[in-house]
């Protein structure tokens, strides 16, 4: 099975659909978050990393909808994370990048969970990138992230659910 990332995008295979996270996955989580991290965000130093990495299993944990793509072997790629209508999480693994599966969890998390807005770091350009070609706007700017630390967060919204 080939995904359906588009054209110019590398075509690897995955499961079908978007699944849940399973209870053992944990550090396939964090392995994912982590590299993902620091494949696109330049702009946190290793102690900002090491700061933010205790605390990322316990929040995705406590989430309402913790989903993922898997491999065709059925390892975790890439996972999503929706709570109150937002998504608070969305990571691929760097390998993966440009294959469809970010675009597939933001589909489905929007589609179907009804996820119309995400905050993003400003400085994550290929994040907010990724955000405005599946039609997000910017709705607002906060100067600090949730932490009250000096990352600014882009609050974007997806209006229309019918253009995918």
């Amino acid at each position: 099975m080939k995904d359906d990332g588009g054209a110019g995008r590398p075509q690897l295979p995955f499961q079908e659909g978007v699944q849940r996270v399973w209870p053992g996955e944990a550090d396939r989580l964090l392995e994912v978050w982590e590299a993902s991290v620091r494949a696109t965000h330049h702009f946190l130093s290793e102690p900002d990393i090491q700061f933010f990495k205790p605390l990322v299993l316990p929040e995705l944990l406590a989430l309402e909808h913790l989903l993922c793509v898997r491999d065709r072997e059925g390892s975790l790629v890439a996972f999503l994370g929706v709570a109150n209508g937002r998504m608070e999480a969305l990571f691929v693994h760097p390998s993966c990048h440009r294959a469809g599966v970010g675009r597939r969890l933001a589909r489905h998390a929007v589609v179907e969970l009804g996820a119309s807005a995400v905050d993003v770091n400003e400085q994550n350009e290929q994040a907010v990138a990724f955000y405005r070609r599946l039609g997000f706007e910017v709705e607002g700017r906060s100067e600090v992230d949730g932490m009250g630390k000096p990352f600014p967060l882009l609050h974007l919204r997806k209006r229309s659910v019918t253009e995918w």
